[in-house]
């Protein structure tokens, strides 16, 4: 197949990768352990199997370069998986530019978002272990309709606390968790100890990332029968999403390219692992590939926080991490983009900027629509704002490359569809849509809480 001829590059059902890539294996410098909220100390498997399984701790420790991925869920990822691989000539002639822009589409499951490669999973392994019920947070709902799905094929219950803000913002994700049987609670919540001190400071709260993970850890702590479970951050999560990069990498050999640049959203994390991390092991050789994370100006973890051991949560309930953090009581304002408004980001992810491996920007979320809408029109895929962020940065390479003259190779994650974002899509037509400032001085005072480890 020739490149310049390509607009869609598929595989079979027998290419789906047989095995998750574990980046730990190939690090130059391994990422911080996790520290315990209650001790300070070094979090032991005996502490973290109280709202994981085993087999998911030992994942989140291994160094181990490949993991096996289960029969169970490889039948199941076959549903939606391998996804396509799309080039972008609608945008490049918009642009006319040399660049070559390639996107990974991982919207065509029935949840539209890449979230189902590690919702399946943890499903899986949390069934197999005797739990009954999940309890998870979301921001936008794409990771809490994929762990409702996976729940629902599992024969488990879900219970989801969703970031009040989105809850109000996005009815049509809570219908669709609710569609496939799950629980969904405006958090903060009345019903959980958390929640209610957040309530008890700020009746009118919208909500956090951080304060949902502490209702639903909460929730799992205090029940037998409940683990819970996050859709991004943690290696095991970051891990199982390296099945896009993977499928990418094969697909591009198929036409005989290879990336300049690889480009992901970023909030947690795991979206951006998913597609980098396979391409990172070929950095870490010697190949000269780049990758961007992209985050939302108001919540720039990366590019304006600090490399520090926080809480995951605002309730300190959950592992101490080293990471890129705003601080856990940092409450961003409710942009659109809800995906990414979490305080820190993925250690692994965070250890890879901090030792120079990955580059990281941050946009407004006016310039953010723009691009998403000019994608909307040349590609006729209506992009999730936080993809839009992807979107927005591979433009402006492409662009780059058209100043330069140069035929740069440009691969994007477009890591789900915005059907159910319609809501932020009239308020930008609407011109009501305003960029929203990162208030360095409540970061600061956040900051200023991080907690104490004996490291």
């Amino acid at each position: 197949m020739s490149k310049n001829n390509v607009t869609k590059v598929l595989l079979n059902d027998c290419d789906i990768p047989r095995q998750w890539y574990n980046i730990l294996a190939d690090m130059p410098n391994k990422p911080a352990p996790y520290y315990s909220p209650r001790t300070g100390k070094i979090a032991t498997p005996d502490e973290l199997s109280a709202i994981f399984p085993m087999e998911l701790i030992m994942q989140e420790v291994s160094t181990e370069r490949w993991v096996d991925i289960p029969g169970e869920v490889r039948e199941m990822y076959a549903q939606w998986r391998p996804s396509p691989l799309y080039r972008a000539k609608g945008l490049e002639k918009k642009l006319d530019t040399p660049a070559r822009i390639y996107y990974k589409y991982e919207g065509v499951n029935s949840t539209g978002s890449h979230k189902l490669n590690t919702a399946v999973p943890q499903a899986y392994y949390n069934k197999v272990s005797g739990i009954k019920r999940l309890s998870t947070e979301t921001g936008a709902g794409q990771w809490g309709s994929a762990l409702s799905l996976a729940c629902n094929y599992f024969g488990m219950e879900c219970t989801v606390y969703m970031v009040k803000v989105s809850y109000h913002q996005k009815p049509y994700r809570r219908s669709l968790m609710q569609t496939f049987g799950a629980e969904v609670i405006p958090s903060p919540s009345n019903l959980t100890n958390s929640g209610r001190a957040i309530l008890a400071k700020d009746p009118d709260s919208t909500g956090s990332l951080g304060i949902a993970i502490s209702e639903a850890v909460e929730d799992a702590a205090t029940h037998d029968d409940t683990n819970y479970s996050l859709g991004s951050v943690l290696n095991h999560v970051c891990m199982h999403q390296t099945i896009i990069g993977l499928e990418a990498k094969k697909q591009l050999e198929v036409i005989d390219e290879y990336p300049d640049v690889v480009i992901a959203c970023c909030g947690g994390g795991s979206n951006f692992a998913g597609l980098a991390f396979p391409f990172l092991a070929d950095k870490f050789n010697g190949k000269n590939v780049r990758a961007i994370a992209v985050e939302p100006a108001a919540c720039p973890t990366f590019t304006k926080g600090v490399f520090a051991f926080d809480y995951g949560d605002t309730a300190q309930m959950a592992p101490i991490a080293r990471m890129y953090t705003l601080g856990h009581d940092f409450i961003p304002e409710g942009i659109h983009a809800g995906g990414l408004r979490y305080h820190g980001a993925s250690p692994i992810v965070s250890q890879l900027y901090h030792d120079g491996f990955i580059e990281a920007l941050a946009y407004g979320q006016k310039a953010v629509f723009e691009a998403a809408v000019m994608f909307a029109r040349t590609e006729g895929i209506v992009p999730a704002p936080e993809s839009s962020h992807a979107i927005r940065a591979a433009i402006d390479e492409a662009l780059k490359a058209k100043e330069a003259g140069e035929e740069k190779v440009i691969l994007f994650n477009l890591s789900g569809h915005g059907y159910f974002d319609m809501t932020a899509y009239d308020y930008y037509f609407s011109g009501k849509m305003e960029d929203v400032d990162y208030s360095e001085e409540k970061a600061k005072e956040c900051i200023t809480k991080l907690p104490k480890v004996d490291a």
